[in-house]
């Protein structure tokens, strides 16, 4: 009986093993549209922030600011510069960084803050105020002084107003005319401080009008 049982098992054993030598199919894979629509949108704002990353570094321009005050009549010096890329208005007209070595050497037209932006008018070649020239400071009201915020090169005329109680004169009132050079607000008073660039000649006469406080500025134009 074991050499039956024996035949048996072998028999067994040759029936079952082509089953199990046969392939087993994959298993299917199950399709997950929200796992594909979150692909999907990773990969398109990956896309978005790339163009805005290069958006925002082709817009940019490198420029140069004041890297500590300069005093207006200084001779700038290269130490007192930076180059910093930032995103400037154009109507700023900033100062392109390639134009370092043409500052360099060049005059302040007017006191410049550190970390400010260079313009054209923030230098020039000449002297302020040249051999011809004087600077006469006039302190101003918000009354006295035009709305639109004054800048260095503006022309403007200071005419002397009537005291309190006096008419206006017959023939017109008296004014001078003058070139703007620098603005700036009192600490102390919270005046306007504008300093007025006039020929050597009429210096004095415009000096004795601003001491007395009855003065307007008028602004003529802005053009350079």
């Amino acid at each position: 009986m074991s050499k039956t049982a024996t035949r048996d098992d072998r028999t067994r054993d040759q029936e079952s093993s082509p089953a199990a030598s046969q392939p087993v199919p994959p298993p299917k894979l199950r399709r997950r549209p929200a796992l594909l629509a979150a692909a999907l949108l990773a990969i398109c704002l990956g896309a978005l922030l790339a163009a805005w990353a290069w958006t925002a570094t082709t817009t940019t321009q490198e420029v140069l600011v004041a890297r500590q005050t300069i005093e207006r009549g200084a001779v700038i010096q290269a130490d007192d510069l930076a180059r910093v890329r930032v995103s400037a208005d154009p109507a700023l007209k900033p100062v392109s960084a390639s134009q370092f070595d043409e500052v360099v050497g060049q005059r302040a037209a007017y006191d410049v803050a550190a970390g400010a932006m260079l313009t054209p008018d923030s230098f020039t070649p000449d002297v302020v105020p040249s051999g011809n020239n004087s600077i006469v400071g006039v302190a101003l009201s918000p009354a006295q002084a035009p709305g639109l915020g004054l800048t260095t090169g503006d022309r403007v005329r200071v005419v002397l107003t009537p005291a309190q109680g006096e008419e206006l004169p017959t023939g017109g009132p008296q004014f001078s005319e003058a070139t703007v050079a620098g603005v700036h607000v009192s600490e102390e008073t919270g005046e306007l401080i504008v300093d007025l660039l006039v020929p050597h000649a009429d210096a004095a006469v415009l000096a004795a009008r601003a001491a007395t406080g009855n003065v307007s500025l008028v602004l003529d134009s802005r053009e350079r």
